[in-house]
């Protein structure tokens, strides 16, 4: 398979082929992602659904689709996205506010995070995490030389990611505005801001976190169930003690791949938020280790690409993409093991999901297309 995919990506120019080393591992990561959703699903699709395979064939359909806006959007030159970055994130704006809207909005796990559209629903978060990467590397690109005044530069990006966090908290949804926030902070800083802009915006931040905190009760027993969660064992600590069992147990190898015992209820959901819980009961230490490699090999491809992206734009976009996934990844497995608190984020290209994973590959799309033109 991987033979195809070179050969397919034949060309004379040798600037115009994709990083092929990180489409290998976007499709490698989609495969065990594939398996594992069946593996992690299965009990949970028979006894809600009747049919063992109805979540895998789900996030078949995902994929597929996902790979075929992905290549499409690899053949898109990026540059575009600088000429429609307003326009986009307009849309994005819209859509937050129209997801708010009782009758629209559809409420899934205690948020209003969905619109529903037909038998499918779309996250309009997803959305709006792609399309500020966009302005903000169009934007970032054409005032990077005023960044380093507040007044000019810093504040009125500023205002523009803390608009979206606020509407996506109004959902609520506060892991994917960290995710957001926080891939917005790695791009402003490495256009120049200076450190004492951060400072100030770091105090205001944690006083802003613990008022979102003290402000919803759930988030404050999720704190003290993360501090310790055997005083709730089968409330707020539910969650974090069953993963740590079905990663205790795997060891060094493994149970076998379908053998977890976790999932048969003890895992709410877990082919979602959890599945790197199921993936290293079944395959241990080593699997885990493995899928951490694969990872860090598309942080670093990410890298690559956006140091070698011919002009600003690109190398904004490239870094602004790999910082969203690279964030995402690092909250979710720090949720599984239990480092920090438990925040509904997905495990990209693992987890089950449609508008997670469809964005997610569009977002790839658009990473490979500037690796066309980087000079790598």
């Amino acid at each position: 398979m991987l033979y195809l995919f070179r050969e397919f990506f034949k060309n004379k120019n040798q600037q115009e082929k994709p990083d092929f080393t990180l489409l290998a591992v976007i499709i490698a990561l989609l495969v065990v992602g594939i398996v594992m959703v069946y593996s992690s699903s299965f009990v949970w699709s028979d006894y809600k659904y009747g049919d063992t395979l109805y979540y895998v064939k789900r996030q078949l359909l995902f994929v597929g689709a996902g790979l075929v806006a992905m290549f499409a959007l690899m053949r898109v030159p990026y540059t575009i996205w600088k000429k429609y970055a307003n326009v986009i994130l307009l849309a994005c704006f819209i859509l937050l506010i129209l997801v708010l809207i009782p009758g629209i909005g559809m409420v899934r796990g205690g948020a209003r995070s969905w619109i529903g559209v037909g038998a499918f629903s779309i996250q309009p978060s997803e959305f709006m995490k792609l399309g500020l990467i966009m302005f903000l590397s169009t934007y970032l690109a054409a005032n990077q030389k005023y960044i380093t005044s507040f007044k000019k530069g810093f504040f009125p990006a500023l205002i523009l990611v803390f608009a979206a966090f606020g509407l996506i908290m109004l959902q609520p949804d506060l892991g994917t505005g960290v995710v957001l926030v926080l891939t917005c902070m790695v791009l402003i800083y490495t256009a120049g801001a200076k450190i004492s802009h951060f400072v100030w915006l770091g105090i205001l931040g944690i006083v802003g976190f613990l008022f979102l905190i003290l402000s919803a009760p759930y988030r404050i027993s999720r704190i003290t169930a993360f501090l310790n969660p055997w005083e709730d064992p089968l409330g707020d600590g539910f969650q974090i003690i069953q993963s740590l069992y079905a990663i205790g147990p795997g060891g060094l190898l493994g149970v076998g791949l379908g053998e977890s015992l976790q999932k048969y209820f003890y895992l709410p959901e877990p082919q979602t938020d959890f599945i790197f819980a199921v993936l290293s009961e079944e395959l241990g230490f080593i699997g885990g280790t493995v899928m951490i490699g694969l990872f860090l090999l598309l942080f670093w491809r990410g890298i690559r690409i956006a140091l070698e992206a011919p002009d600003q734009f690109g190398r904004f976009l490239a870094l602004g993409i790999t910082s969203m996934l690279t964030i995402q990844i690092m909250i979710n497995v720090s949720v599984v093991i239990g480092l920090i608190p438990v925040t509904g984020i997905t495990l990209p290209f693992l987890s089950y999901g449609g508008s997670s994973l469809t964005l997610t590959l569009c977002s790839v799309g658009i990473l490979l297309n500037v690796s066309r033109h980087a000079k790598m």
